[in-house]
């Protein structure tokens, strides 16, 4: 390994705006799309570049039963007409909803995190910065179980349906998240929403204050109070609700979407309230800028977000998708590393 990783204490410090050592580097090997199969073992070569963040990728329940009860209960009619993630589903009416919030999935189900215990508490022995992770919050699962089209319009016409959905699904996050907080002592939560597109936000700003920021504010109070930092990964542009994230508690932010958001206004204007977690620009720089293109892109990140305290991790704005040319992932990588310790000794 050419670099070690960041001792837990100098993570701690980046994201608090305290001067760590260096700019930390995380989720910086995001393999997308069609990567491995181009590369495929010449990719172990980036090991030599660590990640300075250990992540526990909980489970969340699906819709399918179990004997542990760990899953949404909702009827096999249901269950035949959604599907989770981007590949949306669209369950059609309300009458599902009493069931889905009467009994929420059984965070205390036995052994949920058991495969996870020996990985912390080797972290813990590292002096490691370790997260509990999932992908999908309060938009990208409800829109998997809605269907895109139906939950824009639910915001309109079913207002008190979404809340009730929010409600429990947040009964259901708080669950998991103080039990990882006794069993597995992580020091931060990250999770996902893709809020933006290239553009602007994928609601109007009025709806995302309705109907997502107050249970983003309740699941981060309980991250803080639990001694966690809140991470999020959110695509697009969400500039209209930067300061909504701060004030529910929102530590730091991925990826400050090249060509989506402009980083020359975002940095000074929220550079001191929160820390970003600044994605390369993987739709345009790394896959067709030179290899010293891509180091002067790092080099204006590390410029741009790091702050007299710190304030920024480096990583991928996305996943590295094929065609991507390999030196230039190396080149970026390299860049990350060698640029973000020669900042911070200035």
């Amino acid at each position: 390994m050419l670099y070690e990783p960041l001792p837990r204490e100098e993570v701690i410090k980046a994201v608090e705006r305290k001067g760590p050592a260096r700019v930390p580097v995380s989720m910086a090997h995001w393999w997308g799309e069609g990567l491995g199969d181009q590369y495929g073992e010449r990719l172990k070569e980036f090991n030599r570049y660590p990640d300075d963040c250990v992540r526990l990728w909980l489970p969340l329940p699906g819709i399918e039963p179990r004997d542990d009860g760990y899953y949404w209960r909702i009827s096999q009619e249901h269950r035949n007409q959604a599907r989770s993630g981007h590949d949306s589903g669209a369950t059609e009416g309300w009458d599902w909803l009493d069931a889905y919030e009467s009994e929420i999935p059984n965070f205390d189900a036995p052994g949920l995190f058991d495969q996870f215990l020996p990985i912390a508490e080797q972290a813990k022995k590292d002096n490691r910065y370790v997260l509990i992770c999932w992908w999908g919050l309060f938009y990208e699962p409800i829109w998997g179980l809605r269907g895109m089209e139906n939950l824009l319009m639910d915001y309109y016409l079913f207002p008190e349906e979404i809340h009730r959905l929010h409600k429990a699904r947040m009964a259901l996050y708080k669950g998991v998240i103080a039990r990882a907080a006794r069993e597995l002592q992580p020091d931060a939560f990250q999770t996902s929403d893709d809020l933006g597109h290239q553009t602007q936000l994928m609601m109007n700003p009025g709806q995302f204050r309705e109907f997502i920021k107050p249970y983003y504010k309740s699941v981060y109070d309980l991250c803080h109070a639990n001694g966690m930092h809140t991470w999020l990964h959110t695509c697009g542009n969400i500039t209209d609700i930067m300061g909504d994230l701060v004030e529910v508690g929102q530590d730091v932010v991925h990826p400050i979407q090249k060509g989506a958001m402009d980083g020359n206004v975002i940095a000074p204007q929220w550079g001191d309230k929160i820390s970003f977690w600044a994605g390369m620009d993987v739709q345009h720089a790394i896959q067709e800028e030179s290899p010293e293109g891509v180091r002067r892109e790092v080099r204006w990140m590390v410029d741009t977000y790091d702050g007299p305290g710190g304030g920024l991790i480096l990583a991928s704005g996305n996943g590295i998708v094929a065609g991507t040319p390999f030196e230039n992932i190396a080149a970026y990588l390299d860049e990350c590393f060698r640029y973000g310790t020669k900042h911070r000794d200035k």
